[in-house]
């Protein structure tokens, strides 16, 4: 019932799915009561009777365990549908021991903040079995208007590590090239407006704009995703390049602005807080 967790969940209630939630951390739990919706009180019972397990979880090692759960306590044939940002590794691991024990699994990666999935405007990237996936589809919809359908085994998981790759590449782009106008003693509002309007205005970038293009002392670093966790996904994402022999070298220094920002504090901060990291190495005052 994290920052994902508890919005997918209120929208699958919202439809009319009957929906039990569980997590360890008794703030979170508190949360989603005051969201009206069923916490789980006996998770072992609620597994029993399940038709349907989907899982929102922080890491790798959080989805082995779950998917030990599910597979040692549920009926064979109960499906899991898990919605993480994960390695291949620990997904396929999971994906052998559903298939080991009769249980269907469906990785399903979203690509959008905690912002888009409370509006349910995310957009899904699914793979595993595709009857599987024709019978979350409606689940699905209620989350956003996009989904995508890729391939029977971890193509999701890699879909959702190449989009985040664009994702934090975008935030390096601008980190150099708002360094090199500020130096050059460009205002800094002119460069987002002109930036927000050219040929390079992704979505991404018009949505740091507006969250960036500020003045100066008062721009906006309130995360929508915080420098530790794109840590988290940059690693994944640097794994996987390792396991597929794909060179990453642009990415990997990204990875080090990441953790000079944590390095000066900035480490909660929103990802973009690399802009402070080159501003710093360019002798301006962020």
């Amino acid at each position: 019932m994290g920052k994902m967790g508890l919005p997918l969940a209120r929208h699958l209630q919202a439809a009319g799915y009957a929906v039990s939630v569980h997590d360890p951390d008794i703030h979170r739990l508190r949360l989603a009561r005051d969201a009206g919706l069923r916490v789980s009180e006996n998770l072992a019972a609620d597994l029993k009777l399940a038709s349907m397990v989907l899982s929102s979880l922080p890491h790798d090692d959080a989805l082995r365990a779950v998917g030990r759960q599910v597979c040692e306590g549920t009926p064979a044939g109960v499906a899991l549908v898990d919605t993480s940002t994960v390695s291949m590794q620990a997904s396929a691991e999971v994906g052998q021991l559903c298939a080991d024990s009769g249980h269907p699994y469906l990785r399903i990666t979203v690509s959008g903040n905690n912002h888009m999935a409370e509006a349910a405007q995310l957009t899904m990237m699914a793979s595993g079995p595709q009857a599987l996936y024709q019978e979350a589809l409606p689940l699905l919809k209620c989350w956003g208007p996009n989904q995508f359908y890729l391939g029977e085994d971890e193509q999701a998981r890699l879909m959702k590590l190449v989009v985040n790759l664009m994702i934090v590449q975008t935030s390096a782009m601008l980190s150099e090239a708002l360094a090199l106008g500020r130096k050059g003693g460009l205002d800094w509002e002119s460069m987002w407006q002109v930036i927000a309007a050219s040929a390079v205005a992704s979505p991404i970038v018009k949505a740091k704009s507006l969250q960036l293009g500020q003045p100066l002392l008062v721009r906006d670093f309130t995360p929508t995703f915080t420098v530790h966790q794109m840590l988290k996904d940059l690693e994944l994402i640097l794994g996987a390049g390792k396991s597929l022999n794909v060179p990453l070298a642009q990415t990997a220094m990204t990875q080090q602005w990441m953790q000079s920002a944590i390095a000066q504090g900035d480490g909660q901060q929103d990802y973009a807080t690399i802009i402070k990291v080159l501003e710093r190495a360019s002798g301006l005052n962020p």
